[in-house]
């Protein structure tokens, strides 16, 4: 499943609510509101919010579908993509571990194996987009994100108002619609770590559980006519331990990975692209998908723009996984403890909810 660039699609959501103009995503109600709040629940699937409906009554009884994410389904690159309004080829967040001549970089923790990198990997100039198309909303989000390279990145120039509990986050949203706030943008992350340290089971139910009586605060708290927008950054699956290490044939002609474990970019040695494709297709068709980046290119993975910085920052072969596995590199695996995972590209990690919730109504 590809992303719906520019249609049904994470991105298209902040464009809408500055611009004034509807999309297919959100309606002509929702734009003309006098307010409205979006909250991106962190790893809020739709599929898996289906399948545990009855313990969220409040957010499944509001009017939504699914729409796309972007690729890779993982929280640096779709978070980006929410608040700028552009695909990951044009902000160039392009992943999780991102390719750079500085090194790897860990776009969530704003680190390379040197260090903090904000001085050598400004934020600003790596991703260059304005964030909320210079509107500068409010923005709700955990206060221990403040001063962090990523934040710089995907949320500079909005107005700071950090929560440090859930029940915080509902008395600032809150408090900022009340002064006169029209668009205010407020993230929650607590269903993601669940997902990834439990996986989807009776934890993931039981903080949907808790994140659905939080959206019951916002919504009594909110004035009335408020329109609340429910999203998220990327489904999940369940992988427990199946894990895949790449074959031998394949790291042969491997000069370095990024990515993440269900979206790896195979960064080749020169001239060996077609040997690792052909080896990576051998080895791990019966679970994941294998593409070169040409074929992800002219496919508009990452859209129907991408900028020369972030084509460099691309891998030479993308291994992709299918099947609930995650791929690692035997030597170096990457947070082989996670349960839970995203990057894909499957339904599962694709399709997140844009619930519309009426304050009142």
């Amino acid at each position: 499943m590809l992303p719906d660039h520019g249609g049904r699609c994470v991105s298209s959501i902040i464009p809408a609510l500055v611009s004034g103009w509807a999309t297919e995503a959100v309606s002509d109600e929702v734009v003309r509101a006098d307010a409205v709040v979006v909250l991106v629940v962190d790893g809020l699937g739709w599929h898996q919010l289906m399948r545990h409906a009855q313990h969220a009554p409040t957010l499944t009884a509001g009017a939504g579908a699914p729409i796309t994410t972007v690729a890779p389904s993982t929280t640096a690159s779709a978070l980006t993509s929410i608040s700028t309004g552009a695909s990951p080829g044009e902000h160039g967040v392009v992943g999780y571990r991102v390719r750079t001549s500085d090194g790897i970089l860990n776009c969530l923790r704003w680190t390379t194996p040197r260090g903090d990198a904000r001085g050598t990997l400004v934020p600003e100039a790596f991703q260059p987009i304005e964030p909320f198309l210079g509107a500068a909303p409010p923005v709700v989000t955990k206060a221990e994100f403040r001063d962090t390279g990523f934040t710089d990145a995907h949320l500079r120039g909005g107005a700071w108002h950090g929560w440090w509990t859930p029940f915080t986050l509902v008395s600032e949203v809150a408090a900022c619609v009340e002064r006169g706030e029209r668009l205010v943008y407020a993230y929650y992350d607590g269903l993601d770590k669940v997902g990834h340290v439990y996986g989807i089971g009776d934890e993931y139910a039981t903080e949907l559980a808790g994140i659905d009586r939080l959206i019951g605060d916002l919504l009594e708290n909110l004035p009335s006519g408020t329109e609340l927008l429910v999203t998220a950054d990327h489904g999940m699956v369940h992988v427990g331990d199946a894990l895949v290490e790449l074959s031998g044939d394949v790291l042969s002609g491997v000069a370095s990975t990024s990515g993440e474990a269900r979206f790896m970019w195979l960064h080749t040695k020169q001239g060996a692209a077609d040997e690792v494709s052909s080896a990576a297709h051998a080895a791990h068709c019966d679970v994941g998908w294998v593409a070169q980046v040409e074929q992800v290119l002219d496919e508009k993975w990452f859209g129907h723009t991408v900028r020369r910085e972030a084509r460099e920052r691309l891998g030479d072969v993308a291994l992709v996984a299918r099947e609930p596995i995650g791929f690692v590199e035997p030597a170096t695996p990457e947070m082989p403890w996670l349960i839970g995972r995203h990057g894909g590209l499957t339904a599962e990690e694709m399709h997140v909810p844009l619930i519309r919730l009426t304050a009142g109504g």
